[in-house]
């Protein structure tokens, strides 16, 4: 339990440690999919029962049409995001999306954002094992997708081999290196390591990353918050909370709130307190 309580602040710097999000139209739908039990449709006046109801019609409309044309990605991508919202009403499960993920990816081998989400939707379904191998496919392809590392590292996380993680992530930066391969975001990359060395409670080793970064680029930032995570789990809160507040005000604005939240939570201390002496 304890390493749970302590990882979440981590994997919310995954969260943006890259700002090259997937960018699908298909994405909004995944913004609360595995995690919200609210009605996808404002009006209070259409019942979650109703809602479900024209769900439940629409994914037959698409899947009748996906049955006659395998291949028609309109309706695919329909049926995706239709048994999404059915999802967000407890009525399907994510191994539901499996299905229509898997066909899009195969119709678009060029586009690895699909593979990405049918790693997520296999995690979230269960299937680690189903989720590591569509991670590694696109890491095969494209070792420097973001996506795909910050996802299978979340992954390695989740099952407590931060080692796996590590590795992982110091064997692309080494080969993006030796190859000056631009296709790689070597910040990205770097600041994911120091998120899984503050898992692995090597904070010096995350702080000498950050405050590299932080040489490198004095606007960006993301090490200024990494740096004050790893701060912070080391009991330094009065040096943590002004590298949040100077995060906050220059980051974008879209992540200004998730900065504050993590700025608000209470500091290792009182996370994690100190057994009594005896």
């Amino acid at each position: 339990m304890e390493n749970r309580s302590k990882r979440w602040p981590v994997l919310i710097i995954l969260g943006f440690s890259c700002l090259a999000f997937i960018s699908l139209s298909l994405i909004p739908i995944l913004g609360g999919l595995f995690n919200s039990s609210e009605s996808v449709n404002g009006n209070p006046a259409l019942t979650a029962s109703a809602e479900q109801t024209r769900l439940e019609e629409e994914e037959r409309g698409y899947q009748l049409v996906v049955d006659r044309e395998p291949e028609n990605q309109t309706a695919l991508q329909g049926l995706f995001e239709t048994r999404a919202k059915l999802i967000q009403l407890g009525a399907r499960q994510p191994k539901d999306l499996i299905d229509p993920l898997s066909r899009l990816k195969d119709l678009n081998p060029d586009q690895p954002d699909y593979a990405v989400l049918l790693a997520q939707t296999h995690q979230q379904a269960g299937d680690r094992e189903a989720a590591a191998t569509a991670y590694r496919e696109v890491l095969d392809r494209q070792p420097g997708n973001t996506n795909a590392l910050q996802g299978l590292v979340a992954l390695f996380l989740a099952e407590n081999r931060a080692s796996a993680a590590e590795e992982l992530l110091q064997s692309t930066l080494a080969a993006a290196k030796a190859t000056a391969e631009p296709a790689v975001d070597t910040t990205a990359v770097q600041l994911i390591l120091g998120d899984v060395y503050i898992e692995q409670q090597k904070y010096s080793e995350a702080l000498a990353i950050y405050n590299s970064l932080i040489q490198l680029d004095g606007q960006d930032f993301r090490p200024l918050v990494g740096k004050a995570v790893a701060l912070r789990a080391q009991g330094n809160e009065a040096e943590a909370k002004p590298l949040f507040a100077s995060a906050e005000k220059i980051a974008p604005a879209q992540f200004k709130d998730q900065i504050r939240q993590l700025a608000s939570q209470p500091g290792q201390s009182e996370l994690s307190p100190r057994p009594a002496a005896p």
